[in-house]
Order: structure tokens, then sequence, then C-alpha cells
């Protein structure tokens, strides 16, 4: 029986980055920079105020204060978007919106509340049809300039390759003036629930017969990490059905199928798999998720497919995914960080450990006075699914520990991070 790290490590030997692919902005939220993004312009382009204000010399304010005010001459106004006409000079000033270019000349900006700027607006007269405005406080010179590339230089690497594209990242690729990007590209997953016994959401229930969940959880959790899941329905327990099944999956990056890799007297598809590619069919050291097939096929051209053979209840199904299939969707997506978030919880459950695997329990963690805890959420059953609709983490023990107790701490690999738990 293979331990959960030799399992994790034989599947991601398999897996390499895929190649690069050229993308709007928007589309390539979450994607991996394929590129080493070179500004080719200063970030800002020119010197601008960071405040709504006057553009002044520095030494016309000096030991400027509300009983000694400084007078200065306005000479001009300039907004964002505008080029400034006026030199700035001993003793005079620019009226200057945020954003705003700083004159020439200017090397400091006076915001509006440091001047009589509001004072003479109760007059009726602003600033520029009296020709003057008072500075009441002395500034530090550079005060609210922010000058020309402080943000990114012109021939500074403005982001590495490997980056992984969020919201802010787009957001320096916009201020570069790019409106694509080379990404590594998503891979394409196809997924295939076997069983006679399947029915597909929306079909009329039938005696004996159970809703296809596998395919749809398989299918988010695909989409969730990065994929682009392809649902191939349901494959009946045929050698016929199976193979026009994974025919079809055979063009994807990667084939995943649910149930059929046990021991059962009906699991023909191990017996396919193994004729049709190289297959192995693993017992792994964890529970839920114990049975796991991982191997190869040859699609078009010579392509080779990596597959995993998922079981088939449907909290094994999940479990196995997270530990083992989203390390390798990663891995394709370009990234470098596959380890699940971890927190050191205390039990509020005892997590028992009755055959020597790595139990990956079912827990709610909550935040109180600074510390996590953690409860089951009920039934461990590896057919209960609501107990992983319920968590927002595994809480796990160890494969050569028996038992942890109500209030001794575990180590949680989170599933999520809802508000409330940070």
């Amino acid at each position: 029986m293979l331990s959960v790290e030799e399992a994790q490590g034989r599947i991601l030997d398999l897996f390499h980055p895929l190649e690069p692919e050229r993308k709007s902005l928007l589309e390539a939220l979450g994607q991996v920079l394929a590129e080493e993004v070179i500004s080719s312009l200063d970030i800002p382009p020119l010197s601008n105020a960071a405040m709504d204000g006057y553009a002044v010399q520095h030494r016309s304010i000096a030991g400027a204060a509300p009983h000694a005010s400084r007078a200065l001459r306005v000479i001009g106004q300039v907004a964002a978007g505008q080029l400034p006409q006026q030199e700035v000079t001993p003793g005079t000033a620019v009226r200057i919106m945020t954003g705003a270019p700083v004159p020439q000349g200017a090397d400091t900006v006076v915001p509006f509340e440091d001047t009589d700027e509001f004072q003479g607006k109760s007059t009726g007269k602003g600033p520029l049809d009296r020709g003057e405005i008072r500075v009441m406080r002395g500034l530090s010179q550079g005060s609210n300039i922010r000058p020309a590339g402080q943000d990114i230089g012109r021939g500074q690497v403005a982001l590495k390759r490997g980056a992984v594209l969020r919201p802010s990242e787009l957001g320096v690729l916009a201020s570069l003036g790019r409106d694509t990007v080379e990404v590594v590209r998503r891979p394409v997953v196809a997924i295939i629930a076997t069983g006679d016994e399947l029915l597909e959401p929306g079909e009329p229930p039938s005696a004996g017969k159970i809703y296809n969940s596998n395919g749809y959880s398989i299918a988010a959790s695909v989409l969730r990490y990065g994929g682009i899941p392809r649902l191939l329905g349901i494959a009946r327990d045929n050698p016929e059905s199976l193979s026009a099944k994974l025919e079809e999956g055979l063009t994807a990056d990667m084939l995943l199928t649910s149930a059929g890799v046990s021991t059962g007297d009906y699991d023909i598809v191990k017996e396919l798999l193994a004729r049709r590619g190289e297959v192995a069919f693993w017992s792994v050291r964890m529970k839920p998720a114990k049975p796991l097939a991982f191997g190869v096929f040859l699609g078009p051209g010579g392509k080779r497919v990596p597959h995993i053979g998922l079981p088939g209840n449907p909290v094994s199904t999940l479990v196995a995914f997270e530990e083992m299939v989203r390390p390798a969707i990663l891995r394709m997506l370009g990234r470098t960080d596959m380890e699940k978030p971890t927190v050191l919880a205390v039990l509020e459950d005892d997590i028992a450990n009755n055959d020597g695997r790595r139990v990956f329990a079912r827990v709610v963690v909550t935040r109180r006075e600074g510390r996590y805890y953690a409860r089951l959420t009920g039934d461990q059953s590896s057919g209960i699914l609501s107990s992983m609709a319920l968590a927002n983490g595994l809480a796990i023990c160890p494969e050569d520990v028996s038992r942890i107790r109500a209030g001794e701490v575990a180590v949680v690999h989170m599933l999520d991070w809802p508000e409330g738990v940070f």
C-alpha cells in the first residue's frame, strides 16, 4: 500500500506545465504568466500631483503658518489629462488637480486645506479671480508629488514569469498599455462517471438508481482550480460503452474516471483500462479514498494522456481529488504553490483511526479568541456527501496515531477560508 506522499509523487512526476497561449487581460485572470513583462515606459509617465492643491516652489512657503501665511500669485490651473502651460517661479502657484502633471519649476504641492481656498470661495471669488492664494502651513519639499517612474520605471521588470495573474497584476499590465498577455494554457480535463446505477440530473428517479453526483463535483473541482472540465457523461458497466467514452476523452490533457477501481465483482473499468493503456491500480494509505488508478493512454498522434481513476464513493472522490488531482492540475497550469493552506486546530471531537491509514476527517473550522477550533461535520462515512458540503477543512489523523482526542491539536487542510476564519 502506497503512502499519500508516494502516490502524490508518482502522479506529479508525469505532469509538466502546458504550452503558453495569448489571452486578453480579463480572460487571463487566475492563469500563470508565461513571459517576463518589461516596462516600455515610466509609470507614472510624468511627475504628478497626489492631491488637489497648488503646485509651488518649496522656498516660497518656507515658514508658513496660520499666523504667518505666505501669499502666492496664481498664474494658472492644470487638470488631470492636461499638460501645464505655465512655469512656476518663486512667489507663484498653479492650481492643480490630483493626477495632473506637475508644472515645470514646482517641487511641492500644497493641499487645498492648507490654503485659504475655501475661505475665498465664501466671498464668491475663487483664487483665479482674486489672482492669489495664501498658504497657511509649511510642508517638506516634494510633498504630495508622485515622481515619474515611482511605481514602475522604463526598462524595469514589471511582472516576473510564473506570477499568478490576480486583478492587481492585470491592472499593472493595463497600466503598461497591454491588452493581451502570454500565459500557461489551462488544461482540458475529460471526466467519465461509470456505473449502470447512474442517472443524469434532470432524469426522473428510478428504483435502484442514483444520480451522477461525482461527475459534477469533479467537474466543479476542476473548474475551481483552474482547469477546463469536459463532462463526457456516464459510461455503463460494459466494455463497449466505456471504450466509446474513453475515445472521446483522449483529446484532453487529463482523463478522470470515477468508480470501477476497487475490488468489486463488476469493476470492469480497471480491466479495460489496463488493456487500453499503461495503468497501475493502487491502494493508498488514506481514509477515505483508498483505491486509486493511475496511468497513461495513447491519444491521437501518439499523444500521452494521463489518467487518474478515482474511487466511486462521493466523499472518497472529492478527498482523492483534493490530495491527488488538484496538485496535477496546478502543475499543468505552471503553478508552484501546490500545498493546501493548513492550520493547527483544537479538536472538539475525537478522530479515530482503526486501520493504520491517514484519516482525512471532514471538519468545520472556526476561530475564537485567537485559536482555531475544528468539529466534525457528523457521520464520517465515505458515502455521506453532505459531510463534505458542511466542511471547510480536512483534519488529519496520521497513520501511526490510533486516535486524536477532543482538546488535542490536529493539522487541518483548509478547503475554504469562510468569513470569520482567518
